[in-house]
């Protein structure tokens, strides 16, 4: 999503945003027109999301405006938009073989959601453990003078699960912390999944075309932009705190039981 110009209000008046969604996608062939991959699909539901969060803005600055938010709250309205990707009655509305006009199966869109999950644990706890390293880095107050492999394998132990080689070493490569801007933030890519999650499986209770829970989080997340804290937003639109509950529903870590 690319923003050209935010909202605002002045004067009464509310000048509305310029926001675009380009994408590189698969070329036709000869043989074949152009069809989306899994992935491509995936990619233009998140950009969209954050082309929403733009679209509908609605706050009286330009700094407090659309995508104007907290680090770890950025996310949401994109990764929220990719959980339609694996939903049947989502993709039954244009996914359709482009020859006999079949729609996608169900198993393909399970064998898919399976694909995806495939050591999904493994990579949880990684995620994890990048976390509170970048944490261990970040909240120290005193100037360090150690090993730097001693201090990082202490920091991330708790979620550890295989050995690392000897004279392996995360901190002195990890960029992302270092000079790529996540700096005591890294926790956020997990914490966006938490919150996508979560704040899906209310349209998923409700249906995930459900006008009543699309125009909630329209109106209390979306038009809000950062004018309030993120956790009181998602309150409104949700009625509770997020939990990690539906995160590991999606993922097959935890069983529904209904």
């Amino acid at each position: 999503m690319t923003s050209y110009k935010e909202q605002w209000i002045e004067n009464g008046i509310n000048s509305r945003p310029h926001i675009s969604v380009t994408m590189n996608f698969s070329k036709p062939s000869a043989e074949k027109p152009a069809l989306l991959t899994f992935s491509e699909v995936n990619t233009f539901l998140h950009e969209f999301g954050h082309a929403l969060h733009g679209i509908f803005a609605n706050s009286t600055y330009a700094t407090l405006s659309g995508t104007s938010v907290y680090w770890d709250f950025v996310e949401l309205p994109s990764q929220i938009m990719e959980n339609f990707a694996i939903e049947k009655e989502f993709l039954n509305t244009f996914a359709k073989h482009y020859r006999t006009g079949e729609q996608i199966p169900a198993q393909l869109i399970q064998k898919i959601v399976d694909a995806s999950n495939f050591n999904i644990a493994y990579a949880c706890l990684r995620q994890l453990s990048f976390g509170l390293l970048d944490m261990a880095w970040y909240t120290r107050k005193t100037p360090f003078d150690g090993d730097v492999r001693t201090y990082e394998k202490e920091a991330w132990k708790k979620a550890q699960v295989l050995p690392s080689p000897a004279e392996t070493c995360m901190s002195v490569q990890f960029s992302h912390i270092m000079a790529g801007g996540y700096s005591a933030g890294y926790y956020s890519y997990k914490w966006a999944e938490v919150l996508d999650a979560d704040a899906f499986s209310l349209f998923k209770q409700q249906g995930i075309f459900n006008r009543e829970v699309a125009d909630s989080f329209r109106n209390n997340i979306l038009s809000k932009g950062g004018t309030e804290h993120p956790m009181v937003l998602y309150k409104r639109f949700r009625g509770q705190e997020p939990t990690i509950d539906a995160l590991l529903i999606r993922n097959g870590i935890k069983k529904q039981y209904n």
